[in-house]
């Protein structure tokens, strides 16, 4: 049974405390300033405790100690050195001083996009404000799969976007980048690694191509589908996603190589884990990418402490999987390509896309002492 009880409490505030019974067969009581807020929370309960998903405040966890119990399983995972230490840096460095103390059940989205912007103000990055928040996202994740906490209100906060049209230019690695980072790749993930790079897939379209997808007699690779998060198959984000891209020589010869030691399976994907399933998109960044970006020295540095816990400086990786897609296009502008074929090879829905993306790598291209001579022309 469920009751709300009006309290005068000793400082003369009227508070109401709104009683209900879990699914354990326990009484809860939680108190509220309004009897709103009370009836909400009460039909929230209810319909929780219905599911059997229902986290009382009481035995929900903080943030710290979900935070800990994730950086076990990564370990108990194996995961790369080097990547957990990036995680252990972003729990001691951002996520632990401000949200350390707050319970798992009271993580709303106010308080997730308040600590965002909080990280901002504080001079971080955008790009680690990002990677911040997708730590803070597995830490529920993995209370989520213990039965901890009921949702995971990171998913529904507002992504960390840039404010300026400058600061709108897509992050991506220089060639110079692009070059470190290939010749660093370890020989099984460089057919991944370069498709990556020289057809620019989104993460979701590399994940679900399969083996039919790809002629390697006439050099094109075709997409026909995606991979959502939950490792579903389906169509592309739209119709201008079914396109097909022409391979590189070295691409080509690479994938070609790749066809006979890619671990086999029943889906016949390109890009499988070793038994032969889809890969997760954190898989591919925990394992390959970022801790490929800090062995070819495409990291930044940030706040950490050694085993002694003496202060050090941490490399952690700089870009997402997203970025090599943007520095297949610059790759493509700086060939000459007009942009109505950037927005084909790309699978923009809208040609107003490609220029909002890459409108300034156009113009980069320009001959501009040549432009500046034609303007000279018949007036002088």
């Amino acid at each position: 049974m469920a009751t709300i009880r009006k309290r005068t409490l000793p400082s003369g505030k009227v508070a109401w405390l709104a009683s209900y019974t879990d699914g354990g067969g326990a009484r809860r009581f939680k108190q509220f300033p309004t009897r709103k807020e009370a009836d909400a929370f009460l039909v929230q309960a209810r319909n929780q405790v219905a599911q059997g998903i229902h986290t009382p405040d009481s035995v929900s966890p903080t943030v710290a100690e979900a935070a800990e119990l994730w950086l076990k399983r990564c370990e108990r995972d194996k995961l790369e050195r080097t990547t957990v230490l990036q995680y252990r840096g972003h729990v001691t460095h951002h996520i632990g001083p401000r949200l350390g103390a707050v319970k798992l059940s009271r993580l709303t989205v106010p308080l997730i996009n308040e600590f965002a912007d909080q990280l901002l103000t504080a001079g971080r990055s955008r790009v680690l404000v990002s990677r911040v928040m997708v730590s803070l996202s597995s830490i529920v994740t993995e209370a989520q799969r213990r039965g901890l906490v009921t949702a995971n209100n990171v998913r529904s906060a507002k992504p960390v976007r840039r404010s300026s049209r400058e600061d709108a230019r897509p992050d991506m690695p220089s060639r110079e980048e692009l070059k470190a980072i290939i010749d660093a790749t370890h020989e099984r993930s460089r057919p991944l690694i370069l498709t990556a790079i020289f057809t620019g897939l989104r993460g979701s379209e590399l994940r679900g191509l399969l083996w039919s997808d790809v002629d390697l007699k006439r050099g094109v690779l075709s997409v026909r589908r995606r991979v959502d998060r939950f490792n579903s198959f389906g169509p592309p984000k739209s119709k201008a996603g079914t396109r097909d891209i022409p391979l590189s020589p070295t691409l080509l010869t690479t994938l070609k190589a790749w066809r006979l030691a890619c671990p086999n399976g029943p889906l016949g994907l390109v890009f499988p884990t070793t038994t032969g399933t889809v890969q997760g998109h954190a898989n591919i960044l925990h394992r390959i990418f970022w801790p490929l970006q800090i062995a070819a020295g495409v990291s930044i540095l940030v706040d950490g402490k050694d085993k002694e816990g003496n202060p050090i400086k941490v490399p952690e990786a700089k870009y997402g999987m997203h970025a090599l897609r943007h520095a297949a296009a610059a790759l493509w502008i700086g060939q000459g390509l007009s942009p109505k074929r950037i927005q084909t090879l790309m699978g923009h829905a809208s040609i107003a896309q490609t220029f909002d993306q890459y409108g300034y790598l156009f113009e980069a291209r320009d001959d501009e002492a040549a432009m500046m001579a034609g303007v000279e022309q018949g007036l002088l």
